[in-house]
């Protein structure tokens, strides 16, 4: 073999095997570790925030919450992964597009966060209908009430289900078990399941908001979904109705819901999500004695960490390998 072929040859099958580079940041060394373990075929490589821009340059992809300037600082990157299911905080970051209208596939963690969010979105409207909110204030004063309250049954109330995706579907079978009624709204074809009596498209929605004993909200927040349950929808709402609410704070007109508070159309109402976020101190909402507001955390359990970073660790593993990776967001709908 002559040397320059010979030179030639062993550059081209370095090319060829020098792993795929894939940046990260904030990551503790065990989950650094399990993330290298998928594939011999990647190197994950672990910077400070502030030195991402540095690192992406020639990176291939990059899993976390990226900013435009890395965006378009990437040249090289074919993929984006973030551990959260909300996709808007990276597709609209600044006010920047960068990510949206590139050709980089972006993954999220839709689905995996199903199960605690919805056993939140239930909680709530549990508290509320076995009337936990009129003895919490008891233990204070260890006043011993008797039954002067009888508790509303979830056999043949109506949910409605806004968003029946991951979280959505979940949230419908918990409320199918418990003998609810559910109807979906979706602008996706939902395929078949026990726990729907139907799904209508988001234009309908005015149509199914007056059947509703609860309405659930558990959708991404685009520019389509923004406020979609706006003041004309809760004054639509039957009186002694409920409204929970655990995706993202956007869908909703928070002002539109302290009036139905106020007016005492709702009995009651759950939110984990609010916008703005955090929900400042002296909000009309707090004063609610039927309001229950938590800080953003339906999505944390015991469980949760380990199923999305096993969501990162597929898509490592499959992206080394050249497969088609999970949870592709269609960056256009933003979901």
């Amino acid at each position: 073999m002559k040397p320059m072929l010979g030179i030639a040859l062993i550059s081209a099958v370095c090319l060829v095997a020098q792993p795929l580079k894939i940046v990260t940041a904030g990551q503790p060394p065990e989950v650094l570790a399990d993330w290298q373990a998928a594939s011999p075929n990647v190197k994950i490589v672990s910077v400070p925030g502030n030195q991402v821009l540095k690192e992406i340059v020639d990176a291939d992809a990059f899993i976390g919450s990226i900013s435009p300037d890395a965006v378009k600082a990437g040249k090289k990157l074919k993929w984006v992964q973030i551990t959260s299911a909300g996709v808007e905080g990276v597709l609209h970051k600044s006010g920047s597009t960068a990510l949206r209208d590139s050709n980089i596939i972006l993954t999220n963690n839709q689905i995996v966060q199903g199960p605690e969010i919805a056993d939140h979105a239930m909680a709530m409207l549990l508290y509320f209908t076995r009337g936990l909110h009129k003895f919490s204030a008891h233990r204070l004063t260890e006043t011993w009430q008797g039954r002067p309250y009888g508790g509303i049954e979830l056999t043949n109330k109506v949910g409605v289900v806004i968003g029946v995706g991951g979280i959505g579907m979940q949230i419908s079978q918990r409320a199918w078990a418990h003998g609810m009624k559910v109807i979906g709204v979706d602008p996706e074809d939902i395929p078949y399941s026990p726990f729907l009596v139907k799904v209508v498209k988001p234009d309908l929605l005015n149509e199914v908001v007056p059947q509703a004993d609860v309405i659930f909200i558990s959708a991404p927040h685009t520019e389509k979904s923004h406020k979609m349950m706006g003041p004309q929808q809760f004054e639509m709402m039957k009186k002694g109705s409920y409204f929970i609410a655990v995706s993202r704070g956007g869908i909703y007109d928070l002002d539109a819901l302290v009036k139905a508070l106020d007016s005492q159309r709702l009995a009651g109402a759950g939110v984990d999500v609010t916008d703005p976020e955090p929900l400042p101190k002296g909000h009309a909402l707090w004063k609610f004695e039927n309001a229950i507001i938590t800080p953003h955390i339906a999505g944390r359990s015991d469980l949760d960490t380990g199923r999305m970073r096993g969501t990162v660790k597929e898509n490592i593993k499959r992206f080394a390998e050249g497969k088609p990776l999970i949870n592709v967001v269609d960056k256009q709908k933003g979901y």
